[in-house]
């Protein structure tokens, strides 16, 4: 596990966008498997992935995009459905095939079928390249809420009532946050080649620092990431306000405070 500290979200974007862009870039012809997530941390990635996709020619006609989680029970439609939301903030900006972007299904009329269809999806494409993650405040990773098994799969999750309270401010009401969702799992998760966990922000210092420097548990799932053979940690000095540089990250990697680029990066 390798940690960025920049100075500030928009650094941030650019140092999550440059993985993603050296993936694409990096590519020798086949499909290059993307996994996106949502919440406000990724966002000022995927701003920036637009920005070179218009400014530069980064070009996303390779690419395949796979969601890590989505609402149960929001019609297809709702602004809030995550496969609304990265259409909205990234795809629909893209040269990427519409089809060729994936979401759990959120309106199964059998939400452990669709579950299991997505985890049948994502073993058939391929490792995903890039998985870029956010973490929540109760070191929750995707959906995969405390407790969640290092080897779990693709599920429905009830979210706990901190993570239905932290995600209201993305609704009109707390009681219109719906209380289950479908996640990969943490060992879908770490099926990928490259992750990338970008967060900013104070509110998820305590999280970010117990997750780089604390025990392995499944009392902060994010923690699980430290296992990883190439993870890396992106943050604006709110976020790594716990962190002690002086101190690895997980068990062989480095916390890094000045910027400078490491592993994974240009």
């Amino acid at each position: 596990m390798d940690v960025m500290v920049l100075p500030d979200p928009a650094a941030c974007g650019a140092a999550v966008a440059d993985a993603v862009a050296d993936a694409l870039t990096g590519a020798a012809g086949g499909p290059v498997n993307l996994g996106l997530a949502t919440g406000s941390s990724p966002l000022p990635a995927y701003a920036e992935l637009v920005r070179r996709h218009r400014r530069d020619g980064l070009s996303f006609r390779a690419a395949r995009a796979f969601l890590l989680d989505e609402y149960l029970g929001l019609p297809r439609d709702h602004p809030q459905a995550y496969r609304q939301v990265i259409r909205r903030e990234l795809t629909d900006h893209l040269d990427i095939d519409p089809a060729a972007v994936h979401a759990p299904d959120g309106t199964a009329s059998d939400p452990a079928a669709a579950a299991a269809d997505y985890e049948r999806l994502l073993t058939a494409a391929g490792p995903i390249d890039v998985q870029i993650l956010g973490i929540g405040r109760n070191g929750h990773v995707g959906f995969n809420e405390p407790g969640s098994a290092p080897g779990s799969t693709t599920r429905v999750v009830a979210l706990t009532e901190r993570t239905r309270t932290d995600n209201a401010r993305f609704f009109d009401r707390l009681q219109d946050v719906p209380h289950r969702v479908l996640t990969q799992g943490m060992g879908t998760i770490g099926r990928a080649a490259h992750l990338v966990l970008v967060a900013t922000g104070p509110d998820k210092a305590p999280a970010v620092a117990a997750a780089v420097h604390g025990p392995v548990t499944t009392a902060l799932p994010a923690s699980l990431l430290q296992r990883h053979p190439h993870c890396t940690v992106v943050l604006d000095p709110a976020a790594a306000a716990g962190l002690d540089p002086d101190r690895p990250a997980g068990s062989s990697g480095r916390v890094c405070r000045t910027g400078t680029p490491v592993r994974g990066y240009r």
